[in-house]
């Protein structure tokens, strides 16, 4: 006799879907840590520089060395996911992160904060593209868009709240709290890496390619190198900045070469042959560029060009956060109502509208008005880079997740930083060229956010030219 009550289908499907949510989730967690920490910093300069008995400009290079050493361990989480297994390498990524930021708040020189910071670099460059791999490998397509716009937002946010957190902390407790913050948070993905993340590695893993690994290495960390010095007001920095960045881009032109050639590069670039992915890669990272630069010329406009103090400053800005976080719950929802390519195409429209609406404040503009512009600024932003997102790992095979999610890391982190890099060097050309090259107006920054909104409209050129339903099959019910 048959049984009346089957053992219903969907309830695999649903066991797949909350492990693959919760994976998300703790993925989140990591994200959330690794951005935040690249901008908590920048407020608690002063009290920090007063510990180590140093200028305040001296710590910068506590800001370049955690870039660098993203930027160079990047290319290695891929192989290294794949050789060790995604959960070892997720959960001591982690236990490094975690422990280089106790480190960081212990230390009362700046030689050892400076080797700190670079264990913390060293730990979010795997704990970063590691962590993505894993929810891509444990995401079946039909939920892919939900759990990417899950693991999206809190490094949206993070960036936004660093700067106002940190100054929080610094007032009203010491500078070291912003990086003992992160030992809860790191102790709780911890325990949640080693139970939710599938164990195993990948047989037949290729050799270290370690020629690929130098050539990728070293553009990384040169172009980011070169960012960080164009972004800086240093003029005697200027030439050395062009010099580094043309070194990296003749690193990066040998590095594709390389990884073309070889048999098992380090960095396979395979995934770029999806249209999907590409739009995400090239056009995407224009948008990114565009989006970065705004968290760094806001506040210094509402302060330097509308005379406005910090405080009031950090909370104009956090009106893109409120955009952000509106905007989350309606995300899945307006893909899979009209698609990747609409929604990125009428969207990036909308975003680069608020970047050009922006352009058009001054200091007579009513509060309230200056928060919506940000406000639907914060709405277009997210929904923006959840798309780019989603949309670049749609037609990936789960084969080749791991080159693409490290490729994917690359290109993002070093489109973040060039953001910032072009936001300031757009301001420092309108001073230049206005002769006020000690001062910032309101119309420089005028100029730079044109000329951000442009860069933007150019990251609409690659979605143009993508089918009419790209990347649709993942957003399926």
């Amino acid at each position: 006799m048959s049984n009346p009550n089957p053992p219903s289908a969907a309830a695999p499907d649903q066991a797949t879907t909350a492990r693959a949510r919760n994976v998300a989730l703790l993925v989140a967690v990591t994200f959330f840590m690794e951005n935040l920490d690249a901008t908590v910093i920048t407020t608690a300069l002063p009290k920090m520089a007063e510990t180590f008995g140093v200028g305040a400009v001296d710590l910068n290079i506590g800001i370049t060395v955690y870039i660098i050493a993203v930027a160079i361990f990047i290319p290695l989480s891929g192989w290294m996911a794949d050789r060790f297994g995604a959960r070892r390498i997720f959960a001591t990524a982690i236990a490094v992160f975690t422990l280089a930021s106790l480190l960081c708040g212990l230390c009362t020189e700046l030689d050892t904060f400076v080797v700190a910071r670079v264990l913390q670099g060293i730990g979010g460059a795997l704990m970063v593209p590691v962590g993505r791999l894993s929810v891509l490998r444990t995401t079946e397509k039909k939920d892919l868009v939900k759990m990417i716009a899950l693991i999206t937002w809190p490094g949206l946010v993070a960036p936004i709240l660093g700067p106002p957190l940190g100054g929080l902390m610094v007032t009203y407790a010491t500078w070291p709290w912003i990086f003992f913050v992160n030992i809860p948070l790191g102790l709780i993905a911890i325990a949640g890496a080693l139970v939710m993340i599938p164990a195993g590695r990948d047989e037949g893993v290729r050799p270290f390619d370690s020629l690929g690994f130098l050539w990728l290495a070293g553009a990384c960390a040169t172009i980011m190198l070169g960012l960080e010095w164009l972004g800086e007001a240093q003029s005697q920095r200027l030439t050395l900045a062009v010099l580094m960045l043309v070194a990296g881009v003749v690193l990066a032109l040998l590095a594709i070469r390389h990884c073309r050639r070889h048999p098992a590069p380090l960095l396979a670039l395979d995934a770029l042959k999806f249209a999907t992915f590409r739009s995400s890669i090239y056009g995407g990272s224009l948008f990114r560029i565009a989006i970065s630069a705004l968290p760094f010329l806001l506040p210094l406009m509402f302060q330097v060009g509308f005379g406005l103090p910090p405080v009031t400053a950090g909370l104009l800005v956090l009106a893109v956060f409120a955009g952000n976080l509106l905007m989350k719950p309606f995300t899945t929802a307006t893909m899979r109502r009209w698609g990747f390519r609409t929604v990125l195409l009428v969207n990036g429209v909308i975003g680069v509208l608020s970047i050009l609406a922006c352009a058009l404040l001054s200091a007579d503009t009513p509060w309230p008005v200056i928060a919506l512009v940000l406000f639907v600024g914060g709405l277009s932003r997210s929904l923006q880079f959840t798309c780019y997102n989603s949309v670049g790992f749609a037609d990936v095979p789960k084969a080749e997740m791991s080159a693409a999610s490290t490729l994917f890391s690359m290109f993002f982190q070093l489109a973040m930083g060039m953001g910032v890099a072009v936001g300031a060097l757009l301001l420092r050309l309108s001073m230049a060229v206005q002769g006020h090259s000690d001062h910032a107006l309101t119309s420089d920054f005028r100029v730079a956010f044109v000329g951000v909104a442009l860069i933007g409209l150019l990251a609409l050129i690659d979605i143009y030219a993508l089918e009419r339903k790209a990347g649709e099959h993942v957003l399926e019910r």
